[in-house]
């Protein structure tokens, strides 16, 4: 018997914004059937695209800092950064070290991520 991974879970406020956002945010699509308690963003068949996301209600908001977080890429770095700003995101800092460039953002509900250059 093996372990594989069903997909990543978001606390939100709003799951079916929060879903809006990161479903536009990875050119994916939000399943049918986004509730006030529930959204998902389906696997895609290219894994290079993402695992499954889920979105669910809390009554509590973020408090404190993500102990997990994606990392996004995107060749063209700063056209990428405009684009997830315009779409909600708020871009927090800009680091380069060692030949790595990054960017780190929260999305719209505060939830870190970083886009980095590749």
């Amino acid at each position: 018997m093996s372990t594989q991974l069903l997909g990543i879970s978001f606390d939100a406020h709003n799951p079916s914004e929060l879903a809006q956002f990161w479903a536009q945010a990875l050119r994916r699509n939000v399943s049918d059937g986004a509730t006030e308690q529930f959204a998902a963003i389906p696997a895609d068949g290219d894994p290079a695209r993402g695992p499954l996301l889920m979105f669910h209600r809390v009554p509590e908001g973020k408090t404190v800092k993500n102990r997990v977080h994606l990392d996004l890429k995107a060749v063209d770095i700063e056209a990428e950064a405009d684009r997830l700003t315009q779409l909600g995101a708020q871009q927090v800092r800009a680091l380069s070290e060692n030949n790595n460039q990054w960017i780190s953002f929260t999305d719209p509900e505060g939830n870190e991520f970083d886009l980095v250059a590749g």
